[in-house]
Formats: structure tokens, C-alpha cells, sequence
């Protein structure tokens, strides 16, 4: 029995979870390109964790910031996305990256966002949260 590919029998939760992946990996791109053009350095990205995962390690001078990246169809909707329970691994997360990179132990860090919407640079909000959320 065929399938109609037009009815969409090839869509569902998987091919959703795909696309957001997808849409993830270019926000990510996106937001490295960014912070690339404001002078920073990127050291790592995806830098995963058995506590959560650091999308973006970004090194400026003396200063170590771990970057969240959020991408929605609206800036504000990327804005609200990062939860207090996601900040709360991505400073787990840190701490396991300071620890495998003690050469970094004695900079200034930071907990920034980039939000990306489709159309529209994106945003860097530096200091969005910091290691007591």
C-alpha cells in the first residue's frame, strides 16, 4: 500500500523534532555569527553535559560567557523561553566546562541569551541570569 505524501502520512512528533533540530543548529549558527562580529571568540558550542548543555562558550578578553540561544517566531516568545529550571543546567553546565577548562578558572563570567526571530538580528541580552537562578 502506497502512501499519499500529500496528506502529510510522513509528518508527526518525529519529523517535528527534526525540524526543530534543524531550526536550532541555525539559530546557534546565527547567534555565533553575532557574537563573532561583537568580538568574541567562540570556544565551543553544543558543549554537552550530564547536566544540560551550553549552546555556545564565548570568550571576550578576561570574560567567559555561556550563551542560551532561543529562537521562536517572535523575539518575546524567545525571551520567556528560558525557564528558571533550564538556567539552573546551564549553570550546572558551567560548572562541569570550568572544571575541564581550569585555564579559564579565574575569568569573569557570564550567563547571556541571544534570541533569534525569523527576519530580524539577533539579540544579545548579556547578564541575562546569573548562577543563583
Amino acid at each position: 500500500m502506497a502512501t499519499d505524501k500529500s496528506r502529510g502520512d510522513h509528518d508527526g512528533p518525529a519529523a517535528e523534532r527534526i525540524a526543530a533540530f534543524q531550526t536550532g543548529l541555525s539559530a546557534e549558527s546565527r547567534a555565533a555569527a553575532w557574537l563573532i562580529a561583537k568580538g568574541y571568540r567562540i570556544l565551543a558550542r553544543r558543549f554537552r553535559t550530564p547536566h544540560g548543555e551550553i549552546d555556545i562558550v564565548a570568550r571576550r578578553r578576561n570574560l567567559l560567557a555561556f550563551v542560551e540561544v532561543k529562537a521562536r517566531a517572535r523575539l518575546d516568545d524567545a525571551a520567556y523561553a528560558v525557564t528558571p529550571k533550564q538556567q539552573q543546567r546551564i549553570v550546572a553546565a558551567a560548572e562541569v566546562w570550568l572544571v575541564t577548562h581550569p585555564e579559564h578558572a579565574n575569568f569573569e563570567l557570564r550567563f547571556d541569551v541571544v534570541l533569534v526571530a525569523p527576519k530580524r538580528l539577533p539579540t544579545h541580552l548579556i547578564a541575562a541570569f546569573d548562577a543563583s537562578a
